[in-house]
């Protein structure tokens, strides 16, 4: 809790909750205010944003247009809070939950981790960047009588050669990738390979056809690349990563100042 509150980005999002809750939601005016002002700033805002949708600046009609309609949607929306109409509304819950996870991540948007950070994210995700790794095995077809195909491995690790039948498939792949044995040989026959020993027969090792038998005759273990060949890729998850902790941070700083009471039927 300790660390939790060193945080900077805690501070911010517990302030900005105060003060999002208490003005910003409603845009930092008293509703019960019959007064609307809007001042040079406000109208050069108004006219800013006409501005990049239409890649010219508004005519002094257009321009009245757009403050029009902004005293309009300002009266609607102080009635609406005076009806109470925001009031269990689900839309607008969702819509302030959203503005609220805003400000706990915004500072993450384009904050970029030091090398330092890089290296240590990427040691500790290592696997997750890595290759797949690729097998060479030979393999036997025989049947769908699963006890025929264990026999049948026991025969050629004795050092017979049992009669196998036909199939239109290749009886041996060189250092391919489990993706490309499953689509020859399925899923589970792919999956299966990463238990079975090197140098002899085993199984039997069932396919969408029948049951083989499998002698896998090289692993190539999968290999991480260097940090530099994904650095981008490292800097987007770690980017994701960090947002993501930060926010359930936040969240759980807010959360503990609430007592929390649940009545289930």
């Amino acid at each position: 809790m300790k660390n939790l509150l060193r945080e900077p980005l805690v501070h911010f999002l517990i302030v900005g909750a105060g003060l999002f809750a208490f003005s910003g939601y409603y845009g930092g005016v008293d509703v019960s205010d019959r007064r609307i002002t809007l001042d040079e700033a406000q109208v050069a805002r108004l006219a800013d944003q006409w501005q990049q949708t239409w890649r010219r600046p508004p005519t002094p009609q257009e321009l009245d247009g757009l403050i029009r309609d902004d005293i309009k949607e300002e009266v609607y929306f102080r009635e609406a809070i005076r009806l109470g109409l925001d009031a269990d509304d689900p839309i607008i819950r969702r819509r302030l939950r959203t503005k609220m996870e805003f400000l706990a991540t915004a500072q993450v948007e384009n904050a970029a981790p030091t090398d330092t950070e890089l290296t240590r994210y990427y040691a500790a995700n290592k696997a997750k960047y890595a290759g797949v790794p690729a097998y060479s095995f030979d393999q036997r077809y025989f049947g769908e009588d699963d006890d025929v195909a264990r026999a049948a491995v026991a025969a050629l690790n004795a050092g017979n050669s049992p009669s196998a039948k036909y199939l239109t498939l290749p009886a041996a792949m060189d250092s391919a990738e489990a993706s490309e044995i499953a689509r020859e040989f399925g899923d589970g026959f792919a999956e299966n390979l990463r238990s079975l020993p090197v140098g002899k027969w085993s199984g039997p090792v069932q396919s969408g056809y029948g049951w083989h038998a499998v002698r896998v005759k090289a692993k190539v273990a999968p290999k991480a690349p260097v940090l530099a060949d994904i650095s981008q890729k490292i800097m987007n998850d770690w980017r994701v990563e960090t947002r993501a902790r930060r926010e359930a941070a936040a969240y759980q700083a807010l959360l503990d100042g609430y007592t929390i009471r649940i009545a289930k039927p």
